[in-house]
């Protein structure tokens, strides 16, 4: 997939309203390329399923239009836009076997017996299940039900497949193995997939890009990296990974960066992000990571003094809790080596950070003018 790539699905100013006066999608404006992964990530009620909902046509768009391979399908019934459909629980008919229900889209499309048959076993070949044709359902565990359903959605080569928090019901480390399960299928095919989920790691593992959704309103649409690395507002930088939110005035600014009094004490450099100057308030985001414990003076741009509260021994890193500038829930992902030795719980610390991995975004929520 490159920059000229074309597009798959376009959403026009797009709208949706169940009740006719409140908006569970609002404006959207997305474009979706072809072979492209793109996932709709957010929190129950942001409008990401909906969205699916309509480009799957099993919900009607309030205002705008929905293109597919460049032809509007706002009023092309769903089983006339060739989209393959992989839903949470499966949805396998269970008086069918696998093979059967393999067969059974790919019969609706009045395909030949012969391609049928050749069909059902690739598929069944790229799931890994070819030996699985003659179960049922109900004879096979999560996992092979999932891989039945992937295949089921794939058998008939759609222009796209829609997946509803497919692995919602697994346990965690089948839903692991699953993720990269399809990501290899995805990359194999070269298919595109539209994947809808809360679960931010499970975005940030299979997907080429990810919009993250709030109040039926696409916060942020990018790269997995760039998201976790460069989030535009607050939302996204608490949504995405783990992160520490600090929050205090701007005192001044000084091309792209600023200086920020923190509500708790003490004044850090940051990165100028979302702030339009001197006087107002943000929300800095740091990730744990880029954290140094027991920095020396001069060692980075930004020193302040953290107690520590708890840590908890995970093996490849130390996950340390810390009181720091008013809140008690400043996390620092601390690497297992020898610098972390003398760290005890109510000690004192000195902590340190660049000022470019500290990002000041927009006030904080509780503060911030209604969008």
């Amino acid at each position: 997939m490159t920059v000229d790539t074309p597009e798959i699905v376009v959403f026009d100013r797009v709208q949706k309203s169940y009740d006719g006066e409140t908006l569970v999608v609002k404006d959207l404006n997305l474009n979706i390329k072809s072979g492209e992964f793109l996932t709709m990530l957010g929190p129950s009620g942001s409008g990401k399923t909906t969205c699916l909902m309509m480009l799957a046509g099993f919900e009607p768009a309030t205002h705008g239009e929905i293109y597919l391979n460049g032809n509007p399908i706002n009023k092309v019934a769903p089983h006339r836009r060739n989209i393959g459909m992989v839903f949470q629980d499966y949805a396998l008919f269970p008086h069918m076997t696998v093979t059967e229900n393999l067969a059974f889209p790919l019969k609706v499309r009045k395909f030949r017996k012969s391609e049928i048959e050749a069909k059902v076993k690739r598929a069944l070949d790229m799931v890994r299940l070819p030996d699985f044709g003659g179960r049922r359902p109900g004879q096979l565990s999560g996992g092979q039900q999932q891989r039945v359903a992937v295949a089921r959605a794939l058998v008939f080569e759609p222009d796209l497949v829609l997946m509803d928090e497919p692995l919602g019901a697994l346990d965690k480390n089948l839903r692991e193995e699953m993720q990269y399960e399809i990501k290899h299928i995805h990359e194999e095919l070269g298919v595109t997939i539209v994947y809808v989920t809360h679960d931010q790691s499970e975005a940030l593992t299979m997907s080429n890009r990810i919009a993250v959704f709030n109040d039926g309103v696409i916060q942020q649409l990018a790269s997995p990296s760039a998201l976790y690395e460069q989030p535009e507002n607050a939302f996204v930088a608490q949504f995405i990974g783990e992160n520490n939110r600090l929050c205090g005035k701007v005192n001044a600014v000084e091309g792209t960066h600023c200086h920020v009094n923190l509500d708790g004490g003490g004044t850090v450099r940051a990165l100028n992000v979302r702030v339009e100057g001197a006087g107002v308030r943000t929300t800095l985001s740091l990730r744990p990571e880029r954290v140094i414990v027991a920095c020396r003076d001069g060692e980075v741009d930004n020193s302040i003094v953290g107690r520590v509260e708890e840590l908890i021994y995970l093996g490849d890193h130390i996950r340390a809790r810390l009181a720091v500038a008013g809140t008690d829930e400043f996390v620092v992902k601390i690497p297992n080596t020898d610098r972390h030795a003398a760290l005890r719980e109510g000690m004192d610390v000195n902590l340190g950070w660049a000022a470019e991995d500290c990002r000041a975004l927009d006030a904080p929520s509780e503060e911030a003018e209604p969008s």
